[in-house]
């Protein structure tokens, strides 16, 4: 049994898959790579059969994400697994570190890193995240938001006998609600140092995060309906349980507020009308602040910097 498998799902993007298929067996000396490809009608069949070191299983009916990424967790072997997707790239080593982080950690169900954020509005910077890395217990910090970069993460295969695989009903945020289910029987630990280079959605990107008013309304009905019943949130007093809920509300909501300010950068009035109205629904006060703030910063910057 290989020690990591890495879990590639991919969608008529065979441009991208060299440079992260070859970044997740750079990441490791004992790496499994696993390239689901979900149903493309291109040439990516032809790119993986020339690929070599890899799995590839072909689905002929499109599963989306979380139901290619169980699909790659079926048919991989590893004590470990790891998802990447076909646009981010694997720092090399960096398997090969969390993996023995979590090997001497015998009660921690995941391992996460740091990633480098490759923003397409910002050709040609990285940026850092996280700064402040959570570890530990950390269920009720992850109820508020996720901060776990999904291709950062490293969790023991046997975290699903108990908990299951990724929730195909909830797109766009099925790694987040794994995380959430891992974090309820296990503790979390993290290596502070970058891990990925990880390309960030835009409003008009087309990737399954791009539409933050939708996953916020999932995250909000499995808030309700299903995170807090797992048996942590049961456990806790109704007043905990109100707190959690108050944070993630205005967490979410400054989300979407900021991505109204950026979809109107980029032109996209529909989508900037979408995330303002789900945002003054869910938190209207924090809402209205930060895109001020936004807004007053940006018109500072072209003061400063004018064209």
């Amino acid at each position: 049994m290989p020690t990591t498998s890495v879990v590639i799902t991919t969608h008529n993007r065979p441009h991208l898959l060299p440079r992260a298929i070859a970044s997740a067996q750079a990441a490791g000396t004992d790496v499994e790579v696993v390239v689901v490809d979900d149903a493309s009608n291109d040439e990516t069949a032809e790119v993986c059969r020339n690929l070599s070191g890899i799995r590839y299983v072909r689905v002929e009916r499109n599963q989306q994400v979380a139901g290619a990424r169980n699909i790659g967790i079926l048919n991989s072997t590893g004590h470990y697994i790891a998802f990447l997707d076909d646009d981010d790239v694997r720092l090399a080593g960096s398997l090969d570190l969390q993996a023995a982080a979590l090997s001497s950690a015998p009660e921690a169900g995941l391992i996460y890193g740091q990633a480098l954020i490759n923003d397409p509005e910002q050709v040609g910077t990285e940026m850092l995240y996280l700064r402040r890395c959570p570890q530990g217990d950390v269920f009720w910090e992850l109820l508020e938001q996720n901060f776990i970069p999904c291709g950062a993460a490293v969790f023991r295969r046997s975290c699903l006998l108990r908990i299951g695989l990724l929730d195909q009903s909830v797109p766009g945020i099925d790694d987040w609600d794994l995380w959430i289910r891992i974090a309820a029987f296990y503790t979390v630990i993290v290596i502070e140092q970058p891990v990925l280079v990880w390309r960030k959605s835009s409003p008009t990107s087309g990737q399954g995060t791009s539409r933050a008013d939708q996953l916020v309304k999932i995250s909000t009905r499995l808030m309700h309906r299903k995170w807090f019943e797992l048996q942590p949130a049961v456990d806790a007093c109704a007043k905990k349980r109100r707190e959690v809920y108050r944070r993630f509300s205005k967490n979410m909501a400054s989300h979407l507020a900021f991505e109204t300010v950026r979809a109107v950068r980029e032109g996209s009035l529909f989508c900037a009308r979408r995330n303002a109205v789900a945002a003054l629904q869910l938190h209207p006060w924090s809402s209205v602040k930060l895109a001020l703030s936004l807004t007053l910063r940006k018109r500072t910057s072209k003061q400063r910097h004018p064209d």
